[in-house]
């Protein structure tokens, strides 16, 4: 006999959780990057080469991710502040079509030099890392570690990859700053490209390993009477209570 705890009716507060969470990181971002990268900024004067820079935002902006993933909120909504993660885990099934809700919360993010062509294809490798990262690391044995892993990806594509697209890797993101900036160059990469390289990896992962398993859409799932809103199935990996199913889920994984 499998125990899942009882989803809640209407799961409004963890979307209401899930656009604070994305202004937070909206706000971590304009002020890291106006902190580095302003004109006046003393930052900016005392370090001259952009790579430090970009690495310095990058650390900023992935200890951020981290931070969200691991909060209170963050534990309870799935830490689901890029829509184009949501959409990937609605195509494995584990998350219901009402609750697959477009997140929208001036930092912007526009093709680098090297063109709209070099931007969609590093967006979208990025984005298909990112996916694949979250995805075999929430669903095996080094769970716990998802969301420093997905906060170190986030610094290094910051760092390296930042010149070529302006990294986004999430259309909220990029809405949100084109919105405030009122500029849309290049718009339909920061849509296309990371849902294209996340729903790819999604894909891929099926593939390889199978739908069953895909346990849950959190990027953390925790072992407590938190109720989930997503079609978990930690619970009932051997039929028991979600305090056991950390367990449970290493004794499955390391067969």
């Amino acid at each position: 006999m499998s125990f899942r705890i009882p989803r809640p009716p209407h799961p409004r507060p963890e979307h209401a959780i899930e656009a604070a969470l994305l202004g937070l990181f909206m706000v971590s971002a304009c002020v890291c990057t106006a902190l580095v990268e302003h004109p006046d900024s003393y930052v900016r004067a005392a370090i001259g080469d952009p790579l430090a820079r970009r690495a310095l935002v990058g650390a900023a902006m992935g200890a951020t991710a981290i931070a969200l993933v691991y909060s209170p909120w963050g534990r309870r909504s799935g830490a689901h502040f890029n829509p184009a993660v949501t959409i990937a885990f609605h195509r494995l099934g584990k998350v219901r079509t009402r609750d697959a809700h477009p997140s929208v919360a001036f930092a912007t993010t526009v093709p680098g030099s090297a063109g709209p062509l070099a931007a969609f294809a590093a967006e979208g490798a990025i984005s298909f890392a990112q996916m694949t990262a979250v995805l075999v690391l929430s669903n095996g044995r080094a769970a716990r570690h998802t969301g420093v892993v997905a906060g170190v990806l986030v610094a290094t594509w910051i760092t390296f990859e930042a010149p070529l697209s302006g990294m986004s890797m999430n259309p909220a993101r990029t809405l949100a700053s084109a919105l405030a900036a009122g500029d849309w160059r290049g718009f339909w990469i920061y849509v296309a490209a990371p849902l294209a390289g996340m729903l790819a990896a999604a894909e891929v992962y099926v593939r390889v390993r199978g739908a069953q398993r895909v346990y849950c859409a959190k990027l953390r799932h925790e072992s407590s009477t938190l109720a989930c809103i997503f079609r978990c199935d930690y619970g009932a990996l051997a039929g028991v209570p979600c305090e056991a199913a950390d367990d449970a889920l290493a004794a499955r994984t390391s067969a």
